[in-house]
């Protein structure tokens, strides 16, 4: 029974385009919300189930609340995942990340983009000590230096 209900939690992810927790995984989806709601966008390429630093992101600052309240009023946020185990993505969604990681120059994890609504790169960052209110008050000032 658990089995079947994680592959009807994947099949919906994979078929609405959203992960848990608000983040997005289809970045076009993104761009349009971002539009729509005047907001920038930041984009976690991860390696979700193998990368220290990015498990590390996730735990720290991602996952808490003071961080979802924040992203959720001012942000759009994009999960580009390229975890081992590939089971649960789409031949779409790999090809997707794929093209993102290229076209934005990936070469390490994690890192993390901030965008307007056009795909343009604002900024980019990675791991930052100090939990949820200091990378809040990092992303807010590198959104401010990109002004």
């Amino acid at each position: 029974m658990k089995k079947r209900l994680m592959i009807l939690g994947v099949t919906m992810v994979a078929l609405c385009g959203w992960t848990a927790e608000g983040w997005l995984t289809d970045f076009e989806a993104a761009k349009k919300k971002a539009a729509a709601e005047n907001r920038k966008i930041l984009v976690d390429f991860s390696g979700s189930d193998w990368c220290g630093w990015c498990i590390k992101l996730d735990k720290e600052v991602f996952q808490k609340k003071e961080w979802k309240q924040y992203a959720t009023t001012n942000l759009v946020q994009v999960l580009v995942d390229f975890p081992r185990d590939k089971s649960g993505q789409s031949d779409a969604l790999k090809k997707q990340n794929d093209a993102l990681g290229k076209k934005y120059k990936v070469r390490g994890f994690p890192s993390v983009l901030l965008l307007d609504a056009e795909g343009k790169e604002l900024a980019r960052t990675g791991y930052q000590r100090g939990g949820p209110l200091n990378y809040i008050e990092h992303v807010k000032e590198l959104l401010k230096q990109a002004e």
